[in-house]
């Protein structure tokens, strides 16, 4: 008879600091700030001002999804959702960074066709604006700074701010130029810089976010090493059917099938032993193996993927 045993490592997510103070003062501290830049940016006809501006309004809209996502990804498994509402916080910096690139785009668009007719504005203002800028900006990145390695939805969110404050510098060495030289075209050149540095840094975001939410490997994470790992454990002679994902944006999960070379031997110390190791090298904190008897995993090898998946799956890294 086949003996099937599955073992589960529930340790608590990694992410399990709380962000919601951090989210709703950064909230508020933005929303003040995109009024007084968009006011300003309107009264001296700046671009880059109203530029940033836009920018950081996107970035409020960027706060309110990485909440939403990180306040989901809280929220209790239930019959229906049995993994819960963790994979919000993946959608959550997806979304982000999507809408900072359309954003991104918009701006260079409005830039190149102001560059055909630059127009005067004033330079003081501008570095006064931007000034406070660097302020708020780095406040609320120094926020999320503590989440920024373990979480890519807080990761994301510290970015933006990170960004923003560079942005801000920008614009006061763009005003500081305009005074120094007079030229009209600083400021949408300027504008053109802001928004492909945005989006340079967004890039990685956008690519990482999209191949979690396929189902990619984390990065960081090495298919072949995992499967090494697990094929040194004491009293296995098989791994196969091995799956690795993202939960959400701080929690990965493994599946996998261990073929034991004697399946009457004590299977609680082999399934400690696979979790913490899994969980000390890889931060694989949800682990679900199944153990199977020699006779069990031929039958797996014999059927292939329609019961058991590939004797060993090609795992490749994410690039």
């Amino acid at each position: 008879m086949s003996s099937v045993t599955a073992g589960h490592g529930h340790a608590h997510d990694g992410a399990s600091v709380d962000f919601n103070a951090a989210f709703g003062i950064g909230i508020a501290l933005n929303i003040a700030f995109v009024a007084v830049e968009a006011f300003y940016g309107w009264k001296i006809n700046s671009l880059a001002l109203l530029a940033d501006a836009g920018h950081n309004l996107s970035d409020i809209a960027g706060l309110v999804l990485a909440w939403g996502g990180a306040l989901a990804g809280k929220l209790r498994p239930d019959a229906r959702h049995t993994y819960g509402w963790k994979r919000g916080s993946i959608m959550a910096a997806f979304a982000n960074a999507l809408l900072l690139l359309v954003a991104m785009g918009s701006l260079a668009w409005e830039a190149a066709h102001r560059l055909q007719s630059p127009e005067a504005t004033e330079g003081w203002t501008i570095i006064a604006v931007a000034g406070v800028g660097i302020v708020i900006n780095t406040a609320t990145a120094l926020l999320f700074m503590r989440g920024r390695k373990s979480d890519l939805n807080i990761r994301g969110a510290f970015l933006h701010m990170a960004a923003d404050a560079l942005v801000s510098l920008g614009v006061v060495i763009g005003g500081a130029l305009y005074l120094w030289s007079g030229y009209l075209w600083i400021d949408p050149v300027m504008s053109l810089v802001i928004a492909v540095v945005i989006v340079v840094g967004t890039w990685n975001l956008f690519r990482q976010s999209l191949h979690l939410l396929f189902d990619g490997v984390p990065e960081g994470i090495d298919p072949e090493a995992v499967h090494s790992l697990l094929l040194g454990l004491p009293n296995v002679s098989g791994v196969h059917d091995l799956h690795i994902w993202a939960m959400g944006t701080s929690q990965v999960a493994l599946t996998a099938h261990l073929e034991l070379i004697d399946p009457t031997a004590a299977m609680a110390a082999l399934l400690g032993r696979a979790e913490d190791e899994l969980h000390a090298r890889f931060e694989i904190r949800h682990v679900t193996l199944q153990l199977e008897p020699p006779a069990y995993a031929q039958r797996c090898r014999l059927l292939g993927e329609v019961i058991c998946g590939q004797p060993r799956p090609q795992i490749m890294a994410p690039p």
